[in-house]
């Protein structure tokens, strides 16, 4: 098979037990696998992993240990509730790392998501930040905001972690700061950030530039695209115009931000049910000024994030109603979720929406275990591959 891929359960087996030696009935490396194959199927709870488990008995011990049978939902509960969600994240690090394809120009959308009812007496709703691969449809990491931060902090680290050598990181407007365009320049890649008032003074340099652009267009050199996109009774127009920040902005504001060579007007005219509203968004970008299709590209793609991921999280695996609220299982569960989101959009050949191929990983032994091994990567192998 040329180069070889290691599957998941590989990978979880540098996992660090974080229970006591004393009184250990159940492998650590089973009670993960058989999480994530539950919520492969449609588990959405503690309870539901171990009823999945249970009908599955005679199955998953064909390839799990299972020394004492099937572990009880206290059991997977209070394990995930003291995982460590580093060591749990690193795994699933080195795991996307292996199945990913380097895409050069590959869109990487940052974005932050709260679980909205992870909350507990005395601590917050947790708030993590993912990383969202646009060419391969998975997500290629996550870091949770520290309890007294913000997504601010949280960023740089997760940049840190993440391989994005030849990509196009695209950030909101909260993440539109000097120190995170440097981080990721520093990393080999592109950025396009959002720019709104939190940047007082690069907003309104940059509004003066097509301010002034709007006002003798023909003898200003910009770059110019447009695209359209109609669905479901809303019709919505996007122009895209670049100019040179070289030229236009002031060098002061320039030689703050690393490698800044154009900055950029989303314009989107929006018509539905017979009303029309214009919405004006700012980018800054190292991305040079002639390519306003592939600057527009972009911009688009960072919503991927929102409608691949998020919404997806949501709806379909109800994140947003999951209680787990104890020790390290917010984070840890969030974690799960995106495993399995992962391994769901590596199949090549997808019959369906993802809420139909958990039902079919439910109906099918053969699709499930196609799916934790990867798919085509490692079919012709084993789970301990």
């Amino acid at each position: 098979m040329g180069t070889k891929v290691r599957n998941l359960a590989s990978h979880l087996e540098a996992l660090p037990d974080p229970r006591s030696q004393r009184g250990q009935r159940h492998v650590l490396q089973d009670i993960v696998l058989i999480a994530v194959l539950a919520v492969l199927c449609g588990a959405d709870s503690w309870e539901d992993i171990h009823r999945f488990a249970k009908s599955q008995d005679t199955w998953l011990k064909t390839f799990l240990s299972l020394p004492h049978g099937v572990p009880s939902a206290d059991t997977i509960s209070r394990v995930f509730m003291l995982l460590d969600p580093k060591a749990f994240a690193e795994c699933f690090l080195a795991w996307v790392r292996d199945v990913r394809k380097k895409v050069p120009g590959d869109v990487v959308a940052l974005d932050g998501k709260t679980l909205r009812a992870s909350f507990a007496a005395g601590k917050s709703a947790l708030h993590m930040v993912s990383a969202w691969s646009e060419a391969n449809g998975m997500v290629l990491g996550q870091v949770a905001v520290d309890q007294k931060s913000n997504e601010i902090t949280a960023i740089p680290a997760l940049l840190k972690v993440l391989d994005l050598k030849g990509c196009i990181v695209t950030i909101d407007a909260m993440g539109c700061q000097k120190d995170i365009a440097k981080a990721i320049v520093a990393r080999k890649a592109q950025y396009v950030l959002a720019v709104k008032g939190n940047q007082e003074r690069l907003h309104k340099a940059i509004q003066a530039c097509f301010e002034r652009l709007d006002s003798d267009p023909a003898g200003t050199a910009h770059g110019s695209a447009e695209s359209v996109d109609m669905r479901r009774g809303r019709n919505e127009r996007r122009q895209v115009t670049t100019l040179d920040a070289v030229t236009y902005l002031p060098e002061d504001i320039l030689l703050e931000w690393p490698k800044l060579e154009t900055i950029v007007r989303v314009r989107a005219v929006t018509t539905r049910g017979g009303k029309t509203a214009t919405e004006e968004r700012f980018y800054i970008t190292p991305l040079s000024w002639r390519e306003p299709d592939a600057i527009g590209l972009a911009v688009r793609s960072h919503w991927g994030i929102e409608n691949k991921l998020h919404w997806l999280l949501d709806v379909t695996f109800r994140e947003d109603t999951n209680r787990t609220r104890k020790g390290n299982g917010p984070e840890c569960s969030a974690v799960l979720r995106h495993i399995v989101l992962n391994l769901l959009r590596q199949d090549p050949k997808p019959m369906g929406s993802i809420k139909f191929r958990r039902l079919q990983a439910a109906m099918s032994q053969e699709y499930r275990m196609a799916a934790l091994l990867g798919f085509p990567q490692c079919q012709e192998g084993s789970l301990n591959q």
